[in-house]
């Protein structure tokens, strides 16, 4: 690896600490359950997925990120992968865990749901245009910005803020669980759904 390329990556993970670090001390927005009604991505073979169908009552459990992620990204879709591991049937059952795509750019509804399902195959990986991710990421308090990378051949990379977003069917937040380097903290919040 030539060391201009070494020193870009150590620019770009600290650039992205840097924000994950600025935008874990803001509060996450309140979110108003009427404006998810109706949120359409594309998932496998670019059938349309609507986030929030009430007639499904899973707890959905959705980590954003990109396929081109170095790092934090599967790292953090192999602790969910960990975490799904550990449940029992019943458990998993319950939950409705999702991969959403902030790189529509590069990662279409096939590859987005082909990388999730690289990790486990209860993973879902969704895609749409980033006029229907912005705001659902927004509402959520999810940060990202790209970083374009001269002289690269992946062209840009995306910083981001790395958390698992617990949501009910209606859209409300329930609860989130920050970067983790070991699925024991989604595997506690997972078990605490069914004692509420």
């Amino acid at each position: 690896m030539s060391k201009n390329w070494s020193l870009i990556l150590i620019a770009a993970f600290a650039l992205g600490y840097g924000v994950k670090v600025f935008i874990d001390s803001k509060p996450t927005p309140a979110v108003n359950e009427a404006d998810s009604a109706k949120v359409i991505f594309q998932g496998e073979n670019n059938n349309a997925v609507d986030l929030f169908d009430i007639q499904d009552d899973r707890v959905r459990v959705i980590y954003f990120g990109f396929t081109h992620c170095p790092d934090v990204c599967p790292t953090s879709l192999a602790m969910l992968a960990g975490a799904l591991n550990q449940l029992d049937d019943t458990t998993k059952s319950t939950i409705r865990p999702i991969f959403i795509s902030l790189d529509p750019e590069r990662d279409d509804a096939n590859t987005a749901h082909t990388y999730a399902q690289y990790f486990h195959p209860l993973i879902e990986g969704l895609s749409a245009p980033i006029e229907v991710t912005q705001p659902l990421a927004t509402k959520y308090g999810v940060v990202f910005k790209r970083t374009e990378l001269e002289e690269s051949e992946l062209k840009y990379t995306l910083d981001h803020n790395s958390y698992f977003y617990f949501i009910h069917p209606d859209g409300s937040l329930i609860t989130k669980v920050p970067h983790t380097l070991t699925p024991a903290p989604l595997v506690a919040a997972i078990k605490s759904l069914n004692q509420q």
